[in-house]
């Protein structure tokens, strides 16, 4: 073990410079990167986990509020399940919502050993995780759990995070979350370094970000709240020159934001136009998007030892992907200008393509969808399957996407609420609030080694 130094308050070149060090420390100090995927299955295995469906009328303290139909807690603490009404010039929808107005902090603690920056990662069990266990945060909590809501065990390391000294904290950002299934939700997401010891308790462990950007070459093993953290860290990037300038990028993007006079509003759960309610699920009627659904939760080995909750299942999974070409010599990526009726802006930019394709008639299928899912494998630059927020969703998986595309396929000159974008731009406005959805945000953090070639494990 390398001997503590002295924090310094660092500039963020400072800190991109750091990580770039730590990117290309493909193994660490500690535990081999092939371990790692055995290590989350012992502690699949270890906790014996039973994730069952139920009917709303097995949920504990969860009901459906009699005057509006809303599924909500006896606690008023948590999440409610609301509708929503999203309106603006050609288009109008109603559907279930998640409510979740409060902050919850998603944090990874560093730590130099042998001068490489290393992260302590996380085995971490979510009910809708497909395979249970998937390497996350030091810290992922609500701010629910982390006040013992639940009346279960304090959430180890959040401390560190609750009030950390300015030099300790290496990136810190209000992200949102899936502006589809979530009204507005916000989380904290931070980076924080320590100098002193720490102790590793069981189910976590020290990774170099060398080693959690090969992990993300394989299906399901990063989860969400990992990936949206390492995107919201600055990283170095070498580019000379981009199709659009900063300035020039922002006026397109707030040009955008200004386009869609798009508002939402909550409204009862029960009065939503094209849902139905049964005693399992509240579906669309023509079995499109998602269902509301009801899960009990088993041996959990977490705050709490098992729990009812109420989680959104989508219906198949999605594709969520960038094109990527290069303009003299420089990538860029086509971003989406996106409407989601959960977003607090409207608008935040999104990969070229996002979506679950069973969901349009052939008529309407995105577009560039078929770009990339009929790409050539000489040019697909990446692809893995990840899940979306365990705690919430329910096998809510999508392909990732980079694929190398041309002038036939996706022009210089894109159209209506396209851009192209360097993946500097896009870390960039990452960095802030707001701007970069968690889609784009899951590619952000695997673009480099996708760029490069890097091979898996």
């Amino acid at each position: 073990m390398s001997a503590p130094v002295r924090l310094v308050a660092r500039t963020g070149a400072d800190v991109a410079e750091r990580l770039a060090r730590s990117a290309a420390a493909a193994e660490g100090a500690h535990t081999a990167t092939s371990e790692v995927p055995g290590w989350l299955d012992l502690h699949r295995l270890l906790s014996g986990t039973v994730i069952r469906r139920i009917p709303f009328s097995g949920l504990d303290h969860w009901s459906f509020a009699p005057d509006t139909g809303n599924l909500r807690h006896s606690s008023g603490r948590f999440f409610t399940v609301e509708g929503l009404h999203v309106s603006g010039p050609g288009t109008e929808w109603e559907q279930p919502i998640i409510v979740q107005p409060e902050i919850g902090i998603l944090g990874i603690l560093a730590k130099e050993f042998d001068g490489v920056l290393h992260f302590l990662m996380q085995a971490k069990m979510e009910p809708g995780n497909p395979n249970l266990v998937q390497l996350s945060p030091t810290v992922q909590a609500t701010r629910s759990n982390y006040t013992k809501a639940h009346g279960g065990t304090a959430v180890k390391y959040l401390e560190h995070f609750l009030a950390p000294r300015r030099e300790q904290v290496l990136t810190d950002v209000l992200q949102s979350e899936h502006g589809a299934w979530f009204f507005r939700k916000r989380n904290r997401n931070m980076i924080v370094e320590v100098d002193g010891d720490v102790t590793v308790h069981d189910g976590f462990c020290w990774l170099t970000l060398g080693q959690i950007l090969r992990l993300l070459r394989l299906d399901n093993v990063v989860n969400m709240d990992a990936r949206t953290v390492l995107a919201s860290a600055p990283a170095l990037h070498d580019e000379t020159r981009a199709l659009s300038s900063d300035a020039g990028l922002l006026a397109w993007f707030t040009g955008e934001r200004a386009r869609h006079d798009v508002r939402a509003r909550r409204m009862p759960l029960r009065d939503i136009a094209g849902w139905r309610t049964d005693a399992h699920s509240v579906s669309r009627a023509d079995g499109r998007f998602f269902r509301v659904m009801a899960v009990s939760v088993e041996g959990a080995g977490r705050e709490v030892a098992g729990w009812t909750q109420p989680i959104i299942e989508p219906v198949e999974r999605g594709v969520a992907g960038f094109a990527c070409r290069f303009f003299d010599g420089v990538p860029h990526l086509l971003a989406h200008a996106r409407v989601e009726g959960g977003f607090l802006d409207t608008v935040e930019l999104a990969p070229t393509v996002q979506c679950v394709p069973s969901n349009y008639a052939p008529e309407h299928r995105p577009p560039f969808l078929d770009v990339l899912l009929d790409a050539s494998p000489d040019r697909v630059l990446y692809s893995a399957v990840h899940s979306e927020e365990g705690g919430r969703f329910l096998n809510a998986e999508s392909r990732y996407l980079i694929v190398e595309t041309d002038e036939a396929t996706t022009p210089a000159r894109p159209p209506l609420g396209y851009q192209w974008v360097t993946p500097g731009q896009l870390n960039w406005l990452a960095g802030h609030s707001r701007y970069v959805n968690v889609q784009a945000r899951t590619l952000l953090a695997v673009l480099g080694p996708a760029l490069r070639g890097d091979g898996a494990p």
